[in-house]
């Protein structure tokens, strides 16, 4: 069994198929493309990764074997590792990053050489994308039908964890490769169903189509990482929340949050292009400016829009933000700096535990405007306005930029606004203590808009040209 991002034994079902098979050899590899590149070396996302593996090994030495960790191109651990053990079958969970199929395309061709299978059952996400194909069998583009769809699949039955494991004893590397140190929040398959458990108990499961936007409350349910890692599968938070009875229309909200998930790797499974530029053609080709300075006061939450600043800055502390402080922190960058969304989609990545290249992908391009989204381009969030709205106290921008702490309430979301004797006051002069708006959001938005308007001049004229 090798275990990618699919960090459990309960409900598992390649590792259930595995069991039934006889001997099982359990193989984690820490493959160096992966753990080497710019956007997966996040320490928080990895001393996370390696607390959630602790867990595994754990729960597989209760039943009999121990993981086995080995360091390599994955195309030349895994054969070895079958050899060494005797082994006929390979069992994975498939995942449906370009990468990830590349890869276990090149294991699967060396396995095959040495007479030895590769199996691939289940998946990260509740319904497999060869299941929601569509009327015309290319999936969905538009996230309403394919709710629509999905909600009707029922929810898989539990796959009891096996009660014993078998199988050779062999060599591990250990995790020292992995940083060490406590993870950003508990870790593994325990910590994640007490945080499932407290989510419904507490009853902000039924609350979260009210509350989820909510940034100072944060009525969300902070499973995202669990189910990054695959501690949690899906289908567990479904028979949780009681999804396979008939949801309650309260809880229906969270529900379609976790179809998302789904959503984006199934278009990511379809589409492979998406995961190096935009989905749509006509702004493959976008004029951005990625002002180096622009780009740097964005990730170092520094550019005078109080909201983007402390989201982005809750990330750098913590490797986690909040979903709403996410999507107004993207819009800021594409539609307001000017700075194309992929060096948004990549920063998220090194920072956030949660990093999932397929869902960080889909929602910059739904924000960019550039992916799968019926909304048009012209959608642009008003840092001001979406402040206002969902953090109306200013408690959360108050949290993670001190610098805007004293400013008056009516104040703490345009902090520029304040004439020179309340900023001295509130102690926070504009340009000295904190930035003023490194842009002027009406300007950059017409800007940003007539921009995207000639890209779809540009693209059409292409047409037209080759036709």
């Amino acid at each position: 069994m090798w275990f990618r991002r699919d960090l459990r034994v309960d409900d598992h079902p390649a590792l259930a198929t595995a069991a039934e098979r006889g001997r099982v050899v359990a193989l984690w590899v820490a493959d160096p493309a992966l753990l080497g590149a710019p956007h997966h070396r996040a320490p928080v996302r990895l001393r996370f990764m390696r607390a959630c593996l602790e867990a595994l090994d754990s729960a597989l030495a209760e039943r009999g074997i121990r993981l086995v960790v080995r360091s390599g191109e994955p195309a030349e651990v895994v054969p070895g590792v079958a050899r060494e053990a005797g082994a006929d079958l390979v069992m994975i969970t498939p995942d449906v990053t370009p990468y990830a199929r590349r890869r276990d395309g090149a294991v699967a061709d060396a396995l095959g050489a040495g007479g030895v299978g590769l199996q691939a059952v289940g998946g990260p996400w509740r319904v497999p994308p060869s299941e929601l194909a569509g009327s015309k069998g290319t999936g969905y583009l538009v996230f309403t039908p394919f709710w629509r769809a999905w909600d009707q699949v029922p929810v898989d039955p539990r796959i009891a964890p096996p009660d014993a494991l078998a199988g050779p004893e062999l060599a591990s590397e250990g995790l020292t490769m992995l940083p060490d140190g406590d993870p950003p929040i508990a870790a593994g398959p325990d910590a994640a169903r007490a945080r499932l458990e407290e989510f419904i108990r507490s009853g902000a499961v039924d609350r979260y189509g009210d509350d989820r936007d909510m940034l100072a409350d944060d009525g969300t349910s902070h499973l995202s990482a669990d189910l990054r890692m695959g501690v949690l599968s899906p289908s567990q938070v479904g028979r949780a929340i009681g999804a396979e009875r008939g949801l309650p229309a309260s809880r229906t909200p969270f529900w379609r949050q976790l179809a998302w998930r789904d959503f984006y790797a199934h278009h990511m499974d379809r589409h492979p292009e998406v995961a190096e530029g935009a989905l749509k053609p006509a702004y493959r080709a976008m004029e951005w400016d990625d002002d180096p300075a622009l780009l740097a006061a964005w990730r170092e939450g520094r550019t005078g829009f109080p909201l983007c600043d402390a989201g982005m800055r809750q990330m750098r502390e913590t490797g986690w933000m909040h979903n709403r402080a996410r999507m107004v922190a993207a819009s800021v960058l594409v539609k307001d700096l000017l700075v194309d969304w992929r060096h948004g989609e990549a920063e998220f990545m090194r920072r956030l535990v949660d990093g999932d290249p397929a869902n960080n992908n889909g929602g910059w391009q739904w924000t960019a405007g550039t992916g799968t989204d019926a909304a048009p381009y012209f959608r642009v969030f008003n840092p001001v306005l979406q402040a206002k709205r969902f953090d109306p106290t200013g408690a959360y921008v108050r949290r993670w930029v001190p610098e805007l702490v004293n400013v008056p309430d009516r104040f703490i979301h345009e902090p520029w606004r304040m004439d020179d004797a309340t900023q001295e006051e509130a102690g926070c002069v504009i340009g000295r203590d904190y930035p003023a708006p490194v842009v002027d959001h009406s300007v950059r938005r017409d800007e940003a808009i007539a921009r995207y308007k000639d890209a779809d001049a540009r693209h059409a004229a292409r047409l037209e040209a080759a036709a």
